[in-house]
């Protein structure tokens, strides 16, 4: 057992640094590419509601670390949806059709960036307008594990970047993944592999916040808009080729 528990947990906590660290440089995109590898590791039942518990440590240190940007009214509208969302979300998880969702998911993600590659005047969303975008956040991590680029268009169009943006980004989704485990608990998917390996898997997930913080505050916000554009491109092609 403990032969398969070390190699298993190198493995996981390498993924889990590098992804962590993506995730406070461009907002997101740790999730999408962590899921494929949990799944290879554990299978995928146990390797969302597992990725909810490695992203709920990722959040909040990202949150702690910009706490000083943070747009609460933001935050409160889009936990107005996203928290009955996730909740259904999860009941969901055994049923739902994952793999069309997934692809669904590719397709709008790629298409956002296109359409604000050649419409320049993106109107600012109003601030309740973030319920919305909460709910389709909430119901979409739920079933995928991680859909943080499909929340990343709105706040740019808000105007957010760098802290701002990821802090409150971070914040909003908080909120989901704190709502997701109470619903994994309740159906029984917080199995004891589960909470081994997320409590695990923390101190690796913090250090990869930490050095992804030291890299954001150094690029201008041109370049990190760029990133984070070329992040919704790789993760919608990973989402249409069902990884």
């Amino acid at each position: 057992m403990l032969t398969d528990f070390v190699p298993t947990l190198l493995a996981a906590s390498a993924a889990a640094f590098a992804l962590a660290a993506l995730s406070a440089v461009a907002g997101f995109g740790g999730g999408v590419l962590l899921l494929p590898v949990f799944t290879a590791l554990f299978g995928l039942r146990v390797a969302v509601p597992m990725l909810t518990l490695t992203q709920l440590s990722s959040n909040a240190s990202r949150a702690w670390l910009n706490r000083h940007e943070l747009r609460w009214p933001l935050i409160g509208w889009f936990a107005l949806g996203a928290v009955p969302c996730a909740v259904a979300g999860g009941i969901l998880l055994t049923h739902a059709p994952l793999a069309a969702l997934q692809r669904l998911l590719g397709v709008f993600l790629i298409a956002v960036v296109v359409w604000r590659r050649f419409n320049r005047r993106t109107r600012k969303p109003a601030d309740p307008a973030f319920a919305v975008v909460g709910a389709a956040s909430g119901l979409g991590s739920a079933l995928l594990g991680s859909v943080g680029p499909l929340t990343a268009p709105f706040f740019l169009a808000y105007g957010l970047t760098r802290a701002a943006y990821i802090g409150t980004e971070a914040a909003s989704a908080l909120t989901m993944h704190l709502t997701k485990i109470a619903t994994y608990g309740a159906g029984d998917l917080l199995t004891r592999q589960v909470l081994l390996y997320g409590v695990a898997l923390t101190p690796a997930t913090l250090l990869g916040a930490w050095t992804g913080k030291q890299i954001v505050g150094r690029i201008s916000d041109r370049v990190f808009v760029l990133l984070v554009e070329l992040g919704l491109l790789a993760a919608g092609a990973l989402f249409l080729i069902g990884l």
